[in-house]
């Protein structure tokens, strides 16, 4: 049976940011003050540089599904849940970096770039500074992974609630980590294959961005099946907008803005429905040009221009562009048929449109 109490007014999306952010301090202070040693804080120190840095969209949307399943009273389990979840996208972007390589995350150093200059600066021998942080940067992972955990343990749930918020937390992990296998074994493989792009998005970024975080804030509340249900029907479709829309700031964006080098993608050669869209619809010696150029690790600005011409010409970039309406629209049909309280509703619909039309 749907709950039908009144619920809590969600608090703004900055709101929720602060209170969040206030919870992963207190939980850090009170691991560094009972580190075995001071050496810990290497590593802390550059968590917490990570923690302070980016949208906090997953732990907003925990929040606001607590609120769609008219959780009501005190939300500080809402508010250490979605803390935990914050954890985990760290460990999620640090595992990510090594993976892809990456200098630059959100405008800064990515975690091994981070820890190797620090390495070196407290006097270790440049020739070891790499390793050095790619090792550091794998525990660093680690540990974001091991304190999301408890973080969730112990956010005053109590044991039915988190009985049902547990699978739904563990089915989320083991859906980004396919998602993640799924891009690496896709990247670098310049296809017109659609539906496999949009497999990878659907389980890299749609369930775990959008859907299992609004699924596990409602399960804080103790929602029932329908509220699930439509935290899905909601969540999947703008979760995929949300991705597609990413997919286009990282070729076509500005770089100050999104905090991310433009030629990243193309230089690691990501198989995004972009791509495989261009890939499809070129001539043979456009089709030539892409396999030519993306997935050069040496790709400069010229040769980039070159492909973006190619992704304009074909039209891959428009039909993106009628996707992630579609899907956003679609996200919002869904949120006006949700058992939800008309508060929860207007956040949810504001995240979706600004979601979708973002810049950064």
């Amino acid at each position: 049976m749907t709950n039908t109490r009144p619920g809590t007014s969600p608090p703004s999306f900055s709101s929720v940011r602060h209170k969040v952010g206030a919870a992963l301090t207190g939980f850090l202070d009170a691991k560094d003050e009972a580190a075995p040693g001071t050496e810990l804080l290497y590593l802390t120190t550059t968590l917490r540089t990570f923690l302070t840095s980016g949208k906090r969209l997953r732990s907003v949307l925990c929040v606001y599904g607590w609120a769609a399943a008219r959780g009501d009273g005190e939300m500080t389990a809402a508010l250490r849940a979605a803390a935990s979840l914050e954890l985990f996208q760290v460990f999620a972007l640090v595992h990510d970096d090594v993976m892809d390589n990456s200098d630059v995350r959100r405008g800064r150093p990515s975690a091994h770039r981070a820890l190797a200059a620090a390495y070196t600066d407290s006097g270790g021998p440049h020739g070891r500074a790499e390793a050095h942080g790619l090792g550091a940067a794998v525990l660093l992972g680690d540990l974001a992974l091991v304190w999301s955990d408890e973080l969730l343990h112990t956010a005053g749930l109590d044991p039915s609630r988190l009985a049902q918020v547990v699978p739904l937390v563990a089915d989320m992990r083991s859906e980004v980590m396919y998602g993640q296998l799924l891009d690496l074994q896709t990247t670098g493989r310049l296809t017109g294959d659609i539906e496999t792009a949009l497999h990878v998005i659907r389980y890299k970024t749609a369930k775990y961005t959008v859907e299992r975080p609004l699924h596990i804030g409602a399960a804080v509340a103790g929602a029932a099946q329908p509220v699930l249900d439509a935290c899905t029907a909601f969540g999947i479709p703008l979760g995929e907008a949300f991705q597609l829309r990413d997919d286009l700031l990282g070729v076509f964006g500005d770089p100050a803005e999104t905090g991310k080098p433009i030629l990243d993608d193309l230089r690691e050669g990501k198989a995004t429905v972009l791509m495989a869209l261009a890939v499809q619809r070129a001539s043979p010696t456009e089709r030539k040009t892409l396999r030519g150029l993306v997935g050069r690790s040496d790709l400069d600005e010229d040769q980039a221009a070159e492909v973006r011409t190619i992704l304009e010409s074909t039209g891959a970039r428009g039909t993106v562009e009628e996707m992630i309406t579609e899907r956003r629209d679609a996200a919002l049909a869904a949120l006006d048929e949700a058992p939800f309280p008309e508060a929860a509703s207007a956040q949810l619909r504001r995240i979706a449109l600004a979601a979708t039309d973002r810049q950064t």
